[in-house]
């Protein structure tokens, strides 16, 4: 149920003009970090829904993301991703989806916990709206690939998403990692360059594309990820219900 509070934080959907505001000043601070004052907007903020995640004591916005919910995959190139991603196969979806979108934290804050009660938030709506399968961009800062070399063999061998749903090339501007990269990844270097956004969507069982977008303009590599909700183990499902709950 949201709102949502656990320990310090407590999550909530954006009530006002004013809280997406602020949202969209923490997204700036978050992926354009070089422009100071900015408001990182765009029109896919009118379709979604905005949680935010603040401290309880103070009200400061520690996190904030943005949620498209879409009836089944007929919608989908109604999301942001479909501007990156052929996403032809997921068409065929039959079921309620939810794109998360803008996924960020405060670059101040570094408590675990933060993140632990946006999933929360998440499992609470996933529930609520009977959504089957969360997708999105979940990215890599900097759009020199070779920093995560490591990181994207480990995706190649472990994470690709199935046939039946894998992402098309569709950007201009690709990195191929799974048809590229021939070593074999270091998986403690590889863990510890993964974003903590996509390493917490693969321990859920998320899959992502077999490349990564070059977004110059967000200064960010992002992989196409895609969670279906009956691939949570159930141990995992419980912890966050019980969060949630």
């Amino acid at each position: 149920m949201i709102p949502l509070k656990a320990g310090r934080y407590h999550a909530r959907f954006a009530r006002s003009a004013a809280d997406i505001q602020a949202a969209q000043r923490l997204r700036c601070r978050a992926f354009r970090p070089d422009h100071a004052d900015c408001s990182d907007a765009d029109p896919f903020d009118a379709a979604c829904k905005h949680m935010l995640v603040e401290e309880v004591n103070s009200t400061r916005l520690v996190c904030c993301f943005r949620l498209l919910h879409l009836a089944h995959g007929a919608e989908i190139a109604r999301s942001y991703s479909a501007q990156y991603y052929g996403l032809s196969a997921l068409k065929r979806f039959d079921g309620p989806m939810v794109e998360v979108g803008r996924f960020c934290t405060d670059p101040d804050c570094h408590d675990p916990d933060i993140i632990r009660v946006a999933w929360a938030a998440l499992t609470a709506c996933v529930d609520t709206w009977g959504v089957k399968m969360l997708f999105g961009c979940s990215s890599f800062h900097g759009t020199d690939a070779a920093d995560y070399h490591d990181a994207f063999a480990l995706l190649r061998d472990r994470h690709i998403a199935p046939k039946r749903w894998l992402p098309q090339v569709k950007a201009p501007a690709v990195f191929r990692f799974a048809r590229r990269l021939r070593q074999k990844p270091d998986l403690k270097r590889a863990r510890a360059r993964m974003p903590p956004l996509l390493r917490t969507y693969l321990l859920m069982g998320g899959r992502v594309s077999d490349h990564a977008v070059v977004d110059r303009d967000l200064n960010t590599l992002h992989v196409f990820t895609g969670l279906e909700i009956n691939a949570i183990p159930p141990v995992r499902a419980r912890l966050l219900r019980a969060t949630a709950g």
